[in-house]
């Protein structure tokens, strides 16, 4: 899927790429998110919800004015971590696991050209366990993630993205 061409001329198109696995707690939290920002329509934003990273996805953020990368992490601080990112060459490209650094790496080696400006929202994931679904706490950091993403949809600047980085 592409960015959405029918956007209004000059708007910024943001592609919002989130992933994990609903059937692992807290790994839940990117699709659930995802699903949010699916579920507000803005026509400026296209939403992509996947089990993982693929090599594909670079293809999906041609045309895309913003890129943003939505996963739960255990290593994120509570309730989250907003960060930029860019292509990191050597990273290993495999269709599995792959990292936002790698599928940008993609996007310039496949398109020939930079990827636009990309941001992390990391949400911290604390339970991982197969066959579960959000705890109380995940939801809580859902909530404070949902809170601190709508507006930056809303009024799509990288510009004013950077200005809001936590880390």
């Amino acid at each position: 899927m592409s960015a959405d061409a029918s956007a209004p001329a000059g708007t910024t198109r943001v592609v919002v790429l989130g992933w994990g696995n609903e059937s692992r707690g807290d790994d839940g939290l990117g699709p659930a998110l995802v699903r949010r920002v699916e579920a507000v329509g803005l026509s400026h934003v296209t939403a992509i919800e996947d089990f993982q990273l693929q090599l594909e996805h670079a293809v999906d953020l041609d045309g895309a004015d913003i890129a943003l990368f939505v996963d739960a992490s255990v290593a994120a601080p509570h309730p989250f971590a907003f960060t930029e990112t860019g292509p990191r060459p050597g990273l290993t490209h495999t269709s599995h696991a792959m990292a936002p650094e790698a599928v940008l790496d993609v996007f310039t080696r496949v398109l020939g050209r930079a990827p636009p400006p990309a941001f992390v929202l990391a949400v911290r994931g604390e339970a991982f366990e197969l066959g579960t679904g959000l705890g109380a706490a995940a939801e809580e950091r859902l909530e404070a993630a949902w809170d601190f993403l709508r507006p930056l949809l809303e009024t799509p600047d990288a510009t004013a993205w950077r200005a809001r980085l936590t880390g």
